[in-house]
């Protein structure tokens, strides 16, 4: 197997196959993220991803999922990722899934036709980092995709089989727009009707140009209290027609919360209101870090 680069793969994509498809990210432009601005970005060669599954099938007798990286690898045409589909299925046939990272646009202008087929092919599952349900927001950490854009790829890949995982980073707002940025983020995840959210919390890379807005004193980060604090404030807001998956497990996060929404929103309620009065139960900066 060849890998340019660090290499990120989703938490839930802990045991999978990981296939550089693309190096790097087409947008790369987030104010919040440095996971690959050490690369440029361009698409391998397919002839060179098939003689890296062929590599990796005589070494493992057994893959149950593969995970196509980098950034957002769905930005590939359809053909080409129908080719890798189907090699992956005539190498691997026990795998039972196939994910990709995937930005709203690369869904929305993929037809529900295209997406169906991928669905059919293997695709099982889709992770968009959304951010945010707050444009505003968005706008100020340059995300390059507002919330109805991604509300309606998640809507379009779900109907056409794909299901897909929303990741939201608490702290995003900062102190100026923390409330806005819970409320809306509550609002979109009641709307989007996602199989799996999950929600992180800021981390702080000094190559990250938010690094800059703090230093400036243009960003005010909130503590580890002002976090959970929005966090319930997000969870009240949530309430999806449609049962998902709600993680806030990542190492990341102050308080760890797992259930489903919106059947256990209010034992997740009940757990953050406990950690407001005991300043015990939040994690420690140091192993934040971890």
């Amino acid at each position: 197997m060849r890998y340019e680069g660090n290499i990120y793969r989703p938490p839930s994509e802990a045991y999978s196959l990981l296939v550089q498809v693309t190096i790097g990210c087409a947008y790369n432009k987030c104010t919040f993220c440095s996971m690959f601005k050490d690369k440029q970005f361009r698409v391998r060669d397919v002839r060179e991803v098939i003689e890296d599954l062929i590599e990796a099938r005589s070494v493992y007798s057994h893959v149950e999922k593969i995970f196509l990286c980098d950034g957002d690898a769905m930005c590939l045409s359809t053909d080409k990722l129908m080719f890798i589909l189907e090699n992956i299925k005539a190498l691997f046939p026990e795998v039972s899934r196939v994910g990709i990272y995937a930005r709203a646009q690369d869904i929305l202008r993929k037809s529900p036709e295209d997406l169906a087929r991928l669905a059919a092919a293997g695709l099982g599952i889709a992770y968009i980092g959304a951010e945010s349900g707050s444009d505003l927001v968005l706008e100020r950490v340059n995300k390059g995709a507002g919330r109805a854009d991604t509300v309606a790829a998640v809507h379009k890949a779900e109907e056409s089989g794909i299901r897909t995982s929303v990741t939201f980073i608490s702290g995003l707002g900062g102190k100026e727009l923390w409330r806005e940025h819970a409320i809306e983020t509550g609002e979109m995840i009641s709307e989007m009707d996602a199989s799996y959210v999950s929600l992180l919390t800021l981390m702080l890379d000094p190559s990250a140009s938010i690094s800059d807005e703090i230093a400036r004193g243009e960003f005010e980060v909130l503590s580890g209290e002002e976090v959970v604090e929005e966090t319930y404030l997000l969870l009240q807001h949530a309430n999806p027609k449609k049962s998902c998956v709600f993680r806030s497990n990542h190492a990341s996060n102050y308080v760890s919360l797992r259930g489903n929404l919106p059947e256990d929103r209010d034992l997740m309620l009940a757990q953050l209101e406990r950690a407001m009065k005991d300043r015990g139960m939040l994690k420690d900066e140091r192993f934040r870090l971890l």
